[in-house]
């Protein structure tokens, strides 16, 4: 193999980097992260790839020829977008498998460049939520009438947590209010008497806020070696739903409901 120059190494390192800080960002676990990383390295000619991880940082050395780069890049938590994922691990694949290395890093380099990004419409978000807390409560022996309002307050909330997410507010604060708004709509069927049981649709109405995906990638971490990073999800996802229950205890707070609860 051809000796690969201290420029092109750089270049393999930011490639590397900018693989796994977006595996982080859209919610990869830990080992995934790590072990694309380095089949994406030793694919474009590198000996070795050391990558450590953080809640919200990478560290990742490339070693070529007992030359060694090391970068750290911070990351910013995303959505959860499977689809992205897929993508980047099916341009591992094809870096792995391609024989002519001639500008093979330009072409893994073109294809991040052209990974599709695009998420479902907002509007179209909001309304099959707000149809899966629903269809929660229709399942919990909600009336007709508890399951239109359920739906209400999930498509409203939804598209509340959309809207403060796009505006970068701090997580904590969206969880907050979206479980604020939720259960706002909700408790209306106490004041309204409204269908059977009001308590089905407060209960439904903030289902969209139960974080199982970070809490499944905690879990995983933890068990597969990676504590640190485990346990900082574990914290956030904890965290998350503390402010879900201050929202919750918020709203029935202002409507001096106190006897909520099944």
């Amino acid at each position: 193999m051809t000796s690969i120059s201290y420029v092109k190494q750089q270049h393999i390192t930011r490639l590397c980097v900018r693989c796994g800080l977006l595996l982080m960002q859209y919610g990869a676990e830990s080992a995934v992260v790590v072990d694309l990383c380095k089949r994406l390295g030793i694919a474009l000619g590198m000996n070795s790839i050391e990558c450590s991880l953080n809640f919200n940082a990478i560290t990742l050395t490339t070693i070529c020829d007992e030359r060694c780069i090391t970068t750290t890049r911070d990351t910013i938590n995303q959505s959860i977008n499977v689809n992205l994922l897929v993508q980047i691990q099916q341009i591992v694949n094809k870096t792995e498998a391609t024989v002519d290395h001639n500008d093979l890093i330009d072409r893994t380099t073109l294809a991040f460049d052209e990974l599709d990004k695009t998420v479902y419409p907002t509007w179209l978000v909001s309304v099959f939520v707000g149809a899966s807390c629903a269809a929660f409560a229709y399942l919990n022996g909600g009336s007709w009438s508890i399951t239109a309002v359920t739906f209400i307050a999930g498509m409203v909330a939804m598209f509340t947590r959309i809207y403060l997410s796009k505006h970068h507010f701090n997580p904590f604060i969206t969880v907050i209010v979206t479980a604020f708004i939720a259960s706002l709509i909700g408790a209306t069927t106490y004041y309204f008497d409204i269908g059977n049981n009001a308590d089905i649709a407060v209960a439904s109405s903030v289902l969209l806020l139960v974080p199982s995906f970070p809490l499944i990638n905690s879990l995983s971490d933890i068990l597969k070696g990676y504590v640190n990073i485990g346990v900082g999800r574990a914290v956030f996802t904890y965290m998350l739903t503390l402010s879900a229950c201050v929202g919750i205890v918020m709203a029935l707070v202002l409507l001096r409901i106190q006897h909520w609860g099944f």
